[in-house]
């Protein structure tokens, strides 16, 4: 079990709660099926990490309990988290975006 996940039951497809989501995004880099991964730190920041070229950002929980994240100068974007979980082991995330069709899965390395 990835650490600070322990105590968190889910069940495939679940939302993450606002509650857990400092635990679920910080608990292991993600991979994404394209290669690229990404950090999230306790402290806020996010590196994206994508053949080789590293992206720095800033993720956060907003006062409506959703996860968001802002990448410098302007670009801010909220999602929808959702639980990927395997053989009842909590594998990763699902990103989907609030304001696109956009939905991406991350899976810890």
């Amino acid at each position: 079990m990835r650490d600070g996940l322990e105590k968190i039951e889910a069940v495939d497809g679940d939302p993450v709660a606002a509650e857990d989501i400092p635990a679920a995004v910080t608990a292991g880099k993600l991979a994404y099926s394209d290669g690229a991964t990404q950090v999230f730190a306790d402290d806020g920041s996010t590196i994206y990490t994508e053949e080789g070229s590293d992206t720095r950002g800033e993720w956060y929980v907003d006062d409506q309990g959703r996860f968001c994240s802002f990448w410098p100068p302007t670009y801010r974007a909220c999602y929808d988290l959702r639980w990927i979980v395997e053989n009842e082991v909590i594998a990763g995330l699902s990103f989907s975006d609030l304001h696109q069709s956009a939905t991406f899965e991350g899976r810890y390395e």
